[in-house]
């Protein structure tokens, strides 16, 4: 699956524009967009080819090349940097290893959606704690949920068991905004630019630094508790 996957291509191959590769892969990856397209070769990730109007073309390599760059982003929230690493060294026939981040978030079916009840049975948790968390502005108040909102909820339940409170948690939904804001801030340049791959582009450089707050609010977490216990 070379990146010059245009030079490989015959007349016989059937392409496919860029319709026909959403309709084929957003059932898998609902959040897949043309801007997302655009965006993956514009750094150099696939290469469509081009019909003589100017139309992105996309062959059974393109499809499959973008399925695995969703999927590792998805299924291992990869950067595009770490996978353009790894699709450079399959391309030059290195083989490489998945790479696999140093703490690996639990998979997520983001298809799913769950009622209340549902939520709050699949969580181990009570209707009172959802509303807890939902009156604390930790997960939103709605009629049915992701597994996102799941896995904060099971959260909630544990720490419940050791006398940690929804109310208690407040302060962590302003630390998210306030760092929402410096995200924002980072990325409106990228943003400012307008095309419609330029706002893909900010989305995904924006969630890369979302990933690396996380890293440092956990060190800091990490080294208080070690401080704290020596």
């Amino acid at each position: 699956m070379p990146r010059s996957a245009a030079s490989t291509r015959t007349d016989g191959d059937a392409l496919l524009g860029i319709g026909q590769v959403l309709a084929r892969l957003t059932p898998e990856f609902p959040d897949l967009t043309p801007s997302k397209l655009r965006f993956l070769e514009e750094q150099g990730l696939i290469t469509p080819a081009r019909s003589e109007s100017g139309y992105r073309k996309f062959c059974e390599d393109d499809v499959a090349r973008i399925t695995l760059i969703l999927s590792m982003q998805r299924d291992h929230y990869l950067p595009l940097k770490v996978i353009r690493t790894y699709l450079d060294d399959q391309d030059a026939g290195r083989n490489p290893q998945l790479p696999v981040p140093e703490s690996l978030p639990t998979i997520l079916d983001r298809s799913r959606r769950l009622g209340r009840d549902e939520l709050v049975r699949e969580a181990d948790a009570d209707r009172a704690l959802l509303d807890e968390a939902v009156a604390a502005s930790l997960l939103p108040a709605a009629s049915t949920y992701g597994e996102e909102a799941l896995v904060v909820l099971r959260c909630l339940a544990e720490l419940r068991t050791v006398g940690i409170e929804p109310r208690h948690l407040r302060g962590l939904r302003s630390a998210a905004e306030r760092e929402t804001v410096l995200i924002q801030n980072a990325v409106e340049p990228i943003h400012r630019r307008g095309a419609a791959s330029s706002r893909a582009g900010a989305a995904e450089r924006a969630l890369e630094i979302a990933a690396h707050l996380e890293s440092v609010r956990t060190s800091l977490i990490r080294a208080a508790i070690v401080r704290q216990y020596r």
